[in-house]
């Protein structure tokens, strides 16, 4: 032959079949080069893939856009008192005036929803973010430590895990009410700051452990013992390499924690021992004051807010699964 052939790279032409396992996406559309992808873009299409999750995701964004706007989307102001409706001064059924009817204290319960929601998502989100960077903080240093010092703090672990939730949440309360230096610290027994550090008193254990697992699995790995032998510290190892590579279990575990802190503060004022409920609203005081509602034929004090706060549990509970598959490496995008 004349000439030698040269090697080259073929790039793919219009209407060329692309193999399964390379995604349309990550293909480099002007070189035609494979690009990669960071861990955070994968896990959310793996999210976006899920349509339920992203249904359900839109509509707590819509319930959070609602409540965050409360002087806007409510009709009319916390604790404000209507006048009285076709003759009834409380109690009242849904009507043009009411959406969702009064309560007995004649509050428009549409507007006591939307204003109570600010509270309950305040402390479930407070909750969740406080109690999650103490039990990250716990398990990235139990992990990575062991010995003696892993032992006693999965040992107290275990013993708050121990105990049922709401026998531990009203023991820690009185505790923390008869202790006269943690008085400032805590404030009301009935207000919001006080609900939240009770609530992360009993909710980080559980993050604690999901971390320390994660940690674990991870201190083993080869880029852990390259930082090692670079002479990274201890510190800087657990900052800058398990804890981000632990982001996505902390992630769901939160979502876990919000749950959880709405549904013990619901419980608690359900039984008279949360939020005051002269001062503030919250979707826990709804439902306690619609105790006997159903027996005495005003239905709307249960369904509206029970519907509401089944509805956002839902939501966060459908993203937290979600979530936990988009952060899982073994799944895949079809």
């Amino acid at each position: 032959m004349s000439e030698l052939l040269e090697p080259s790279v073929i790039l793919p032409r219009a209407g060329d079949v692309m193999p399964d396992d390379v995604p349309p996406d990550d293909l480099d559309e002007s070189e035609g080069l494979l690009s990669s992808i960071s861990p955070g873009r994968m896990a959310l299409k793996r999210f976006l893939h899920h349509k339920v999750a992203v249904f359900f995701a839109v509509v707590f964004l819509i319930i959070v856009l609602m409540v965050l706007f409360a002087p806007w989307t409510s009709r009319y102001p916390e604790n404000f008192r209507l006048p009285p409706i076709n003759g009834k001064v409380a109690s009242s059924p849904p009507s043009s005036e009411a959406w969702f009817g009064t309560n007995s204290k004649n509050f428009d319960l549409y507007s006591q929803i939307i204003w109570g929601g600010r509270v309950s998502l305040f402390i479930g989100l407070m909750v969740a973010i406080c109690a999650s960077i103490a039990g990250t903080i716990v398990g990235a240093i139990a992990g990575f430590r062991g010995g003696k010092l892993d032992d006693i703090l999965m040992r107290v672990t275990d013993l708050f895990l121990a105990f049922p939730t709401l026998v531990l949440l009203l023991v820690l309360r009185n505790l923390f009410d008869n202790v006269p230096w943690l008085s400032p610290l805590f404030g009301d027994l009935r207000s919001v700051r006080f609900m939240v550090l009770l609530l992360v008193s009993i909710t980080w254990m559980a993050v604690a452990r999901i971390v320390r697992g994660v940690v674990l699995s991870l201190r083993e790995r080869e880029f852990v013992e390259a930082a090692v032998a670079l002479g990274s510290s201890s510190k800087r190892i657990v900052i800058k390499h398990l804890i981000p590579n632990s982001i996505g279990p902390i992630i769901v575990a939160m979502t876990t924690a919000v749950v959880g802190a709405i549904v013990a503060e619901s419980t608690l004022s359900f039984f008279g021992y949360g939020i005051d409920p002269v001062t503030r609203t919250s979707w826990g005081t709804l439902l306690a004051d619609a105790k006997g509602g159903v027996i005495t034929g005003q239905w709307w004090l249960v369904v509206f807010p029970a519907g509401v706060f089944v509805l956002t549990i839902l939501c966060i509970n459908f993203m937290g699964d979600a979530l936990r598959d988009a952060f899982d490496p073994k799944q895949t995008v079809n």
